[in-house]
């Protein structure tokens, strides 16, 4: 199984490969090849995943390209509802094998389990490589991150401070025989694919369609930010609170950057400190 992880995780860094003759689209499809092929060579999907993955990635592509606009925004709403129901894990022929179940990394936390999310890398890769435009020079890389440090650091103190002070978290330094694998599959699998669907493909899209300046992105920014708290509503209320003011966080280093990386790598830093240094996932209550 580490060998399929390995060419998932090569799979979801493929957007941001050299474009294939000047098409980047080439590189994604083959990242979707990749992922596809890890799963079935593993026994981590069956055939219906690929057939799920196809449809879903031209259903994306023609979003994109729709030229009349009430077909594009209904193309776009579907594709959503689509990657949707991939972060779900409501699509067939994905089994998503659990690699280590039962695993207390804080105490009073409750046990995680830890899965091989093939479905969601799948979104992810779709989502980055049609709707965003991925960083491919250092110049590029250096100026996104001279923008966003600022907001990833005011993420970490504001959010992991409110968890603090609503006794959700409290420090817990720990380095645990599962927290490498923990990083790299929450960075490429959830913070890839969360950012690329709540600001790749939300917040850019509902700021586009409102075309009213400042005003258009801070509505898209709220709205995409109360809608990614929702979809934390199984945590209970103290989660979804946490999760909407970083949404907030999430669209302000976006927007700051115009770069999905942007969003992605503030994920990133609050998911990795909040794991290394408080209790994870939250205490018991």
């Amino acid at each position: 199984m580490e060998g399929a992880f390995a060419a998932l995780a090569l799979a979801v860094l493929l957007p941001w490969a050299p474009p294939i003759r000047g098409r980047r689209d080439w590189t994604w499809c083959a990242g979707l090849l990749l992922a596809c092929l890890a799963g079935l060579l593993s026994g981590a999907v069956d055939w219906r995943a690929p057939v799920s993955a196809t449809l879903f990635a031209a259903l994306a592509w023609r979003a994109r390209e729709a030229r009349q606009s009430r077909l594009r925004v209904a193309l776009l709403v579907l594709a959503g509802l689509c990657a949707f129901l991939f972060a779900l894990h409501r699509v067939p022929g994905f089994l998503n094998p659990v690699l280590a179940e039962g695993i207390v990394f804080s105490k009073g936390a409750a046990p995680l389990t830890l899965r091989l999310n093939v479905d969601t890398a799948v979104a992810g890769i779709v989502l980055v490589g049609v709707f965003c435009r991925p960083i491919r020079s250092v110049e590029e890389w250096r100026a996104m991150l001279r923008r966003v440090w600022p907001v990833s650091a005011a993420t970490l103190v504001v959010v992991l401070g409110i968890g603090w002070a609503l006794g959700y978290v409290r420090p817990d330094p720990k380095w645990t025989p599962y927290s490498a694998f923990f990083l790299a599959s929450n960075l490429l699998f959830t913070c890839v694919t969360e950012e690329a669907f709540f600001r790749g493909l939300l917040l850019e899209r509902v700021a586009r369609a409102m075309d009213r300046g400042r005003a258009g992105a801070v509505i898209a920014t709220v709205l995409s930010a109360v809608l990614f708290g929702l979809a934390h509503a199984r945590g209970g209320a103290p989660l979804v609170l946490l999760a909407t003011v970083a949404g907030l966080f999430y669209g302000a280093a976006y927007l700051k950057s115009r770069r999905i990386e942007g969003a992605i790598l503030t994920h990133f830093a609050l998911n990795a400190v909040h794991f290394l240094a408080f209790s994870y996932p939250a205490l018991a209550r």
